[in-house]
């Protein structure tokens, strides 16, 4: 198993850029696929950006494609999201998932470890 921790979230305007980081400690980091979700207010939570660790092959949800980078740094065992051109609608807490046999989906259920979250305001 793993553990995650986000950090890198914080307030921003429309249009700027943020980077969130998610420290992996635990098991095997290049066993996993790594997976960014978000949660908006009074919204259930939903998939960002994934990425198979092994080979580096990504898969995005159609609001972020184009504005939002996932990619990771294999000797710090840590996963990043490069979020450029925020906008007010992606203001949400934002969480790092993991899991070995997820493959790149994006839906919460089949993610079994989770990070705390971390919180992400754009303001218009």
């Amino acid at each position: 198993q793993v553990q995650l921790q986000e950090s890198g979230g914080g307030s921003v305007q429309a249009g700027g850029s943020l980077r969130l980081s998610c420290a992996v400690s635990g098991d095997a980091y290049s066993n996993y696929y790594m997976a960014w979700f978000r949660q908006p207010p009074g919204k259930g939570r939903e998939g960002v950006a994934v990425i198979e660790i092994r080979d580096g092959e990504a898969r995005y949800a159609d609001p972020v494609k184009g504005r939002f980078t996932i990619s990771q740094d294999n000797a710090k065992n840590t996963l990043y999201l490069q979020m450029n051109t925020l906008k007010p609608e992606d203001s949400a807490v934002y969480y790092c998932a993991a899991d070995r046999w997820s493959g790149l989906g994006l839906s919460e259920r089949i993610y079994n470890y989770w990070g705390q979250g971390t919180q992400v305001t754009v303001s218009s």
